[in-house]
C-alpha cells in the first residue's frame, strides 16, 4: 500500500482506540444505570442512545457540524475556552465517533449487566460490600464477556465510519483522512489497485472482528 493509505489506516486505528476508551469511560455508567434503574425516563434515554442506529450518519454529522461550528453553542464554548473549533480536527472526529458509536458499547454492556440479576449483588451486600465494591468486584468480572463484545464492536464500528467523519473532519491528509475516506479518494481518482489493497485490509479486519465476536459468544455459553 502507499504511504497515504498506511497513514490513513494508522489514523483510523488511533481514532478507534481513543473513541473506544472514551466510550468505556462514558458508556459504562450509562449502561449500568439503564440496566438497574426503574426510572420513567429510562425509555427516553435508551431511545436517545439508540438513535445513531437508525439516523443516517450524514444527519448526525450535519447537526454536530452546526453545534461545533463557529456559530454553534459548542463552538462558542470551545472558542471561549481557547480550544479553537472542533470541526476538521482529530478532536472533532473523536466527538463524532463517540456519539455515533455509543449504542455499540452501551447496549451490549446493558444486556450483560441485566443478565447478572440481583442475587450476586445481594449476596455481596450481605457481606457488607458497598456499591462501588459490588460493582468492581462482582458486576464487572461477571460482565466481562459483555465488556469484550462492547469494546470490539465499538472499535470496529469506528474503523468503518464514513459519513460522520467526512462531515465533521473533511479530508485533511494526516489529520482527518481516515481509511474509509482514503478508500473513497482512491476510487474517485480511479486508483483501483490502491483501493483494492486498502479494501482488502479492511475486509480482513472485519472478518477478524466477527471471529472474535463469535469466540466471545461461545465463551458465554
Amino acid at each position: 500500500m502507499s504511504a497515504g493509505a498506511w497513514a490513513a489506516l494508522a489514523l483510523s486505528l488511533r481514532l478507534a482506540a481513543v473513541t473506544t476508551l472514551v466510550l468505556f469511560l462514558m458508556g459504562t455508567p450509562l449502561a449500568w444505570w439503564l440496566a438497574r434503574t426503574r426510572s420513567r425516563f429510562k425509555g427516553g434515554v435508551a431511545a436517545v442512545v439508540a438513535l445513531p442506529l437508525v439516523l443516517p450518519p450524514t444527519v448526525i454529522g450535519f447537526y454536530l457540524l452546526l453545534l461545533m461550528g463557529p456559530h454553534g453553542p459548542v463552538g462558542w464554548l470551545t472558542q471561549r475556552l481557547g480550544w479553537g473549533l472542533l470541526p476538521f480536527s482529530f478532536s472533532g472526529l473523536v466527538v463524532g465517533s463517540v456519539i455515533f458509536s455509543l449504542p455499540f458499547l452501551v447496549q451490549p454492556l446493558q444486556n450483560a449487566f441485566e443478565a447478572l440479576g440481583d442475587r450476586p449483588l445481594e449476596a455481596a451486600a450481605t457481606l457488607r460490600a458497598g456499591p462501588w465494591d459490588r460493582f468492581f468486584t462482582v458486576a464487572v468480572p461477571l460482565a466481562r464477556p459483555g465488556f469484550l463484545t462492547a469494546g470490539v464492536l465499538s472499535f470496529a464500528h469506528t474503523m468503518g465510519e464514513f459519513g460522520v467523519v467526512l462531515m465533521i473532519g473533511g479530508n485533511v491528509p494526516g489529520k482527518t483522512r481516515v481509511a474509509s475516506v482514503q478508500l473513497y479518494e482512491f476510487v474517485e481518482a480511479m486508483e483501483y489497485g490502491e483501493a483494492h489493497r486498502l479494501a482488502l485490509v479492511l475486509v480482513l479486519f472485519s472478518f477478524a472482528v466477527l471471529v472474535l465476536l463469535n469466540f466471545f459468544g461461545q465463551g458465554k455459553r
